[in-house]
């Protein structure tokens, strides 16, 4: 049987955190770019005669160059068509250089050891706002030595230089608004309350679960009222969440995540779960832990009253011998059926 890979994490119903951990500035975020281009200098790796958009394109080079070819007459696997994409930072200025990720559209076998010719970079609204050049680096290598089995993505290290600025103005703005990471109405107003006694006036107003609207008070600029907003100290109050990933078998789970009372049935597998305040410990069985107990024919659980979580749960299936798909089910019927408050989210 394999393992279960189960993660406990203390759960905590509120606890202090900085805004900034929280909260985001509206209007000051990443912008994705995106470009075409072309990967020289490979190793007989490239695209084959095949893939027609990338004979092309080489043509369509050639032909800016003053060279005059047919894509047909074109026979060469030293090159990869290929999309660039990156992120452009906020606040990122003319001449800023950034990383940018290269990947594969044709049926190349390796970008190892290529170079991606000079590729504009456009955002949502068909402008150029940057350019980039530069070699492509795959990653890492396997323990034999060779290259990683995959290696139709590489990465190039500052190979991206800002051409076109995103202007966000924030300095002159007397206003500026705070969106939540998490949509929490008690969140939204620890927030507000939080701001508000850190300047001992009324300048945050939280305006729905998600937004806070902030005014800049009369003595600081934006930029040194937003520094210290983002380092405020708040309440936040964390739901109770089970995170499982199906492929891996893992689940992610706070320790007092309670259940109720429940009877299922999951393949060979019966479970009982009742709630006793005297927790008896018939002869035969498996003492789990001090509030669980697995019964003599190795399919029912006793639980002592108010102490039935997913950890002991899990922890007490597996040795019964269930399988991570099995808990997997179990965790999901259990949801289904109302026994499991908690959000189960599902990777």
């Amino acid at each position: 049987m394999r393992n279960i890979i189960f993660f406990l994490l203390a759960v905590v119903v509120v606890h202090a955190t900085k805004i900034i951990d929280v909260a985001n500035i509206v209007g000051v975020r990443d912008n994705h770019l995106i470009g075409y281009s072309l990967v020289v200098g490979l190793r007989k790796t490239g695209d084959g005669t095949t893939s027609k958009f990338t004979l092309q394109s080489i043509a369509n080079m050639l032909k800016a160059m003053n060279i005059d070819m047919k894509p047909i007459d074109i026979k060469s696997k030293n090159v990869a068509a290929v999309v660039v994409t990156a992120e452009l930072g906020p606040f990122s200025r003319q001449g800023d250089k950034f990383n940018i990720t290269v990947s594969s559209i044709g049926d190349a076998k390796s970008l190892e050891g290529g170079t991606l010719l000079m590729t504009p970079l456009k955002g949502v609204d068909g402008k150029i706002y940057a350019l980039a050049q530069g070699a492509v680096s795959i990653g890492g290598r396997n323990t034999k030595g060779s290259a990683e089995s995959h290696p139709t993505v590489g990465l190039i290290y500052n190979g991206g230089l800002v051409e076109r600025e995103i202007n966000i103005d924030l300095y002159n703005q007397k206003y500026v608004t705070l969106s939540l990471k998490e949509s929490n109405f008690k969140n939204s107003v620890s927030i507000q309350k939080s701001i508000n006694s850190f300047y001992s006036t009324q300048v945050a107003v939280a305006m729905d679960s998600r937004t806070v609207k902030l005014k800049k008070p009369a003595n600081r600029s934006m930029i040194e009222f937003l520094a210290e907003v983002q380092e405020i100290d708040m309440n936040y109050s964390v739901k109770n969440k089970i995170v499982i990933n199906e492929r891996t078998g893992t689940i992610i789970s706070g320790v007092g995540i309670k259940i109720n009372p429940i009877i299922m049935t999951h393949g060979d597998i019966t479970i009982k779960i009742t709630e006793q305040s005297d927790l008896s410990k018939p002869a035969g069985s498996m003492v789990v832990d001090e509030n669980m107990v697995i019964g003599v024919n190795e399919n029912e659980l006793y639980t002592k009253k108010g102490t039935t979580t997913v950890a002991n749960l899990v922890r007490s299936l597996q040795k019964m011998g269930a399988t991570p798909k099995d808990v997997i089910s179990i965790l999901e019927a259990m949801k289904s059926a109302g026994s499991i408050s908690a959000e189960l989210k599902i990777l």
